[in-house]
């Protein structure tokens, strides 16, 4: 799914492409990083994973944007729509490098204002009730916790408590 880039102060979440592949799975398969994603990191990423996560950008349904500093050009992260009917879950990652500089809470209000510009009523994000940054993030925009749900990461036997947001628009 395909839309215009999202611009806001620092930031333009622009559509996914080939070329970020790459800077996505450093995100994703870092365990650190990607510690409260659903799939486990892997030690190697072999050609036809690489393959797969390059045509991100050409997915029907899930909108899947990389957020580049306006200024810089450095990509600072990623995040994701994925609508259904008139509500969009959300999800976003930002690389460590950039941590604890806002971007998250400037990625999530770009999230916002495309589907409220685009007619949609809510907003849901799923968040593990162990990432405190996140959570502080989805409560900085007034979500409120919906629903509690139990997910175990692929490949794994962790397994997660995750908070369901909820954001009427």
């Amino acid at each position: 799914m395909k839309i215009p880039p999202i611009e806001t102060e620092r930031l333009y979440l622009r559509g996914f492409t080939p070329e970020d592949a790459r800077f996505a799975l450093s995100i994703w398969n870092d365990p650190e990083m990607g510690e409260y994603l659903m799939d486990e990191a892997m030690e190697t990423i072999d050609e036809e994973y690489l393959r797969m996560v390059e045509k991100l950008g050409e997915d029907g349904e899930c909108c899947y944007l990389i957020a580049v500093d306006k200024d810089a050009g450095t990509r600072i992260g990623t995040c994701s729509f994925l609508p259904e009917g008139d509500v969009y879950d959300i999800a976003y990652c930002v690389h460590r490098d950039f941590w604890r500089q806002g971007y998250a809470t400037e990625m999530v209000g770009g999230m916002i204002a495309h589907p409220r510009s685009q007619g949609a009523k809510k907003i849901t994000i799923v968040i593990s009730n162990e990432n405190a940054a996140s959570n502080a993030v989805a409560k900085k925009f007034g979500c409120r916790v919906a629903e509690t749900l139990t997910e175990k990461k692929r490949g794994s036997d962790r397994v997660f408590t995750d908070y369901k947001y909820e954001l009427d628009l």
